[in-house]
């Protein structure tokens, strides 16, 4: 057994298991955000940012909750809606519930927007990541990723909480 003060080195399955997902890790977002570029002309976050508000009740969320969903700062995301406020796809305005908050609200153009990039990006998703595993491997990956979220962030809430039950395909309907 290890001292306390010794690492637990991996073993050589478990490095070569390690560098595949780190790989993996690297280059999925990259790869995703290269085809936003080439058939959207946003990035793969702008989509996120576009498509999460999309999934919502009214196609609003508070810019807090959309942070969370998008695993993002505040910063970073009102850096990217003040992108996206400019070219017309959301709008922001202060939560009537609560005045602390700011609500992102996803306009006709945004809705348009988002129905006009989810095909390319749906297929890019099942190319890359649903179609190379089976139904019971794609399961799997997601038991394993909110595993890995839950060690990351305890707090980190269940993906089903994070989209409505009743959400509509992400094809801006």
């Amino acid at each position: 057994m290890d001292s306390p003060g010794e690492p637990r080195w991996l073993d050589v399955e478990e490095q070569q298991n390690w560098y595949a997902l780190a790989y993996a890790l690297i280059r999925l977002p990259a790869a995703l955000d290269a085809q936003m570029q080439r058939d959207a002309g946003i990035s793969h976050f702008e989509y996120l940012v576009l498509s999460g508000l999309s999934l919502m009740p009214d196609h609003t969320q508070r810019m807090s909750d959309l942070a969370i969903y998008t695993a993002s700062t505040l910063s970073r995301l009102s850096n990217v809606v003040i992108r996206l406020e400019k070219r017309g796809w959301l709008r922001r305005t202060p939560d009537p519930t609560d005045g602390r908050y700011t609500l992102a609200i996803l306009t006709e153009e945004g809705r348009a927007k988002v129905a006009a990039s989810a095909p390319a990006h749906v297929n890019e998703v099942r190319r890359l990541v649903f179609d190379p595993l089976t139904k019971a491997q794609q399961q799997q990956m997601g038991r394993i990723a909110q595993r890995i979220l839950k060690a990351i962030d305890p707090d980190t809430p269940r993906i089903e909480d994070c989209i409505p039950d009743a959400a509509p395909p992400l094809n801006g309907a």
